[in-house]
């Protein structure tokens, strides 16, 4: 019997397989609950060629889903995303491929908005200071400081309009 029909028949695959079925997870993650049910070494390592052989666990899938799901739920800019992704040990072509996945209009139209919120919140403020804070806000999301310019820029250039 090989080493995969051999795990199948184990509680542990099936704790595992679930794990992997409610979302997408990278292979860290994996690692780290096969460790937490008591699995370590070439026994994990087996139980991650098995889960990649019956496609639970996929990283490519795994960082496209997380790269949107951070985008569009959190609002996350892509410096970020790729942050997130690289502590997760991802391959950077896939970290690569999976930021391709946003589309840059959308990624401008919703850093746009989000600024034009904070924009608003933030209209007791001198011009100086409020940029400043806009600035260092949108840096902390990740998004990109030649992006957070040309938005802020925009917006500036509408309101003297």
């Amino acid at each position: 019997m090989s080493d995969c029909q051999h795990i199948k028949q184990s509680v542990i695959w099936k704790k595992i397989t679930h794990y992997c079925a409610y979302q997408e997870r990278c292979h860290q993650e994996v690692k780290q609950k096969l460790y937490q049910l008591g699995v370590y070494g070439q026994q994990a390592e087996t139980y991650i060629a098995c889960l990649i052989e019956e496609n639970y666990l996929n990283e490519e899938r795994f960082a496209i889903q997380f790269a949107l799901g951070k985008f569009n739920i959190n609002k996350w800019g892509k410096r970020k995303i790729a942050s997130a992704l690289q502590q997760k040990q991802i391959s950077p072509y896939l970290i690569k491929k999976a930021l391709a996945q946003i589309d840059t209009d959308q990624y401008l139209k919703v850093l746009e908005k989000q600024m034009q919120s904070k924009i608003a919140a933030g209209r007791n403020l001198s011009a100086p200071l409020l940029k400043q804070k806009i600035m260092s806000y949108f840096l902390q999301k990740g998004y990109e400081a030649e992006y957070i310019e040309q938005i802020w820029n925009h917006i500036q250039d509408l309101q003297d309009e």
